[in-house]
């Protein structure tokens, strides 16, 4: 398959999936030679103002689940500013790699990069990703130095012009005197040398969609002061909360940007477990990290947007007085999981699985309660391990339970024990399973310590385990 539109006065083939790429029909090519040469290739118009539209609707996407400043870079990227996200997504590593995994679940093939600066990671994501690099910031110039003149987002004709002169890669533009260079190709070119190279500040807009309930205000004099800058933040959220009773919904997650005069960009993001437009509780949130701000020379514009707003669901309070309330405990919630990050604050729900690690199943915290129940009738330990941890265990025969185990170094001599419990494999989840065969023992030991541990294999059938034994569980 290929698209084909205008270029000039002149049809040309401006993109072409792995199969027509296989088949020599490149991006750039006449449309009539192509049809020549596959005549059976499936050529469809381009749109270019769709994929637009298509590439706004996916940085919205990134801007409500990865960072406060996300803009479109076309024709086919995104740009994402992450600084202070990425622990929330256990690393650098981490965080691209979940969003190339997302992107690929509908059918899109990323490739991404993380350094210092927008020009670097432009260039490393669509020239050195496979399909993902990290640079640190500080050899961000030493990564691209040996990539071609095309990586620095140059005008049109300018990287062929530059080949005109011998210069083919980034490092050869960095090692030539720049009054020459500024001189023969005009200021653009240092521009984005400098701004590749992380020594000019590139701001990044991020995108503005009309479904976004924001407040904006801008200063005459700059501000900088915690004080002041707290006594804005409070306008900004009674703005917001205006208008978003007008549309009767309510605030999950809130973005308060403070564009520097320096053109550079400091944000806060914080959410909520619910619906929220409560102008106290909002703004409690955002001056919680207000000490994050570094205002620099000032802040000319403070933006407070509601990245995401739901509906909000009133609530009819009892009238009876003498029956005392609920407590509510969002309000708590919510200045954790802001501390915290989220998905680091959660409810345990039981799941419909005998298999301890896949019996349990993480919920919201102020989620309602769930339909199904915990196992009655079979002890679990209150602390189960991530991973059951492989222990060297004594028991006199097969189907008896261990009389001494040494786990994480440490010797115990079992006094008392009761089992065993036999967990059978889900043979439906993988084939693996299908034998698999676990017997389970609570062992106490002579300092009065209970443990839960297993043996692999029912000790008559070698397919069904190895008799090897683990610990899965400390009870309290």
């Amino acid at each position: 398959m290929i698209l084909v539109g205008a270029a000039g006065r002149r049809r040309v083939v401006l993109a072409a999936n792995a199969a027509a790429l296989a088949l020599r029909l490149q991006p750039g090519m006449p449309a009539a030679q192509a049809r020549a040469l596959r005549a059976d290739a499936l050529a469809e118009p381009a749109d270019p103002a769709g994929d637009a539209r298509a590439l706004d609707q996916l940085a919205l996407w990134a801007l409500k689940r990865y960072a406060p400043v996300v803009a479109a870079d076309p024709p086919d990227g995104l740009v994402l500013d992450v600084t202070g996200a990425t622990h929330l997504w256990g690393g650098e590593t981490a965080l691209l790699q979940d969003i190339i995994d997302r992107l690929a679940a509908v059918g899109i093939t990323a490739r991404a990069a993380m350094t210092g600066s927008w020009g670097a990671a432009h260039a490393l994501a669509r020239w050195v990703a496979r399909p993902m690099a990290i640079v640190p910031s500080d050899q961000s110039g030493r990564a691209i130095a040996d990539l071609p003149v095309q990586a620095l987002r140059l005008p049109k004709g300018m990287a062929a012009a530059l080949g005109k002169v011998g210069i083919d890669h980034v490092g050869e533009i960095e090692a030539k005197p720049r009054a020459r260079l500024a001189l023969r190709f005009g200021p653009k070119l240092t521009r984005r040398l400098d701004q590749a190279y992380g020594r000019a500040a590139e701001p990044i807009q991020p995108i503005e969609a009309p479904e976004l309930v924001q407040a904006r205000r801008a200063f005459a004099e700059p501000i900088g002061a915690p004080e002041t800058l707290a006594r804005y933040t409070l306008k900004l959220v009674e703005v917001l909360c205006a208008q978003l009773e007008a549309k009767g919904l309510g605030a999950r997650l809130l973005d308060l940007r403070f564009h520097r005069v320096d053109n550079r960009l400091e944000t806060i993001r914080v959410g909520t477990a619910r619906p929220v437009r409560d102008i106290k509780r909002l703004t409690r949130l955002l001056c919680d990290k207000l000490e994050t701000v570094d205002p620099g020379f000032g802040v000319d514009t403070m933006v407070l947007v509601a990245t995401l707003a739901e509906p909000l669901d009133w609530k009819l309070v009892a009238t009876d007085l003498t029956t005392p309330a609920a407590p509510d405990i969002a309000d708590l919630v919510d200045m954790l999981s802001n501390r915290l990050g989220p998905g680091r604050l959660y409810r345990l729900a039981p799941a419909q699985s005998d298999v301890p690690e896949r019996s349990t199943r993480k919920i919201a915290a102020t989620a309602p309660p769930t339909a199904q129940a915990w196992q009655a009738g079979w002890p679990r330990p209150a602390r189960l391990l991530a991973r059951p941890e492989l222990i060297e265990a004594m028991a006199l025969l097969p189907d008896q339970p261990p009389v001494s185990f040494t786990w994480r170094g440490v010797r115990r001599r079992v006094r008392r024990a009761d089992g065993p419990e036999r967990i059978f494999g889900e043979w439906w989840r993988r084939d693996g399973e299908i034998d698999a065969v676990r017997d389970y023992f609570q062992l106490e030991d002579e300092a009065g310590d209970r443990f839960w541990v297993f043996r692999r294999g029912d000790g008559e059938l070698p397919w069904t385990g190895d008799l090897t034994w683990y610990l899965h569980g400390v009870f309290g």
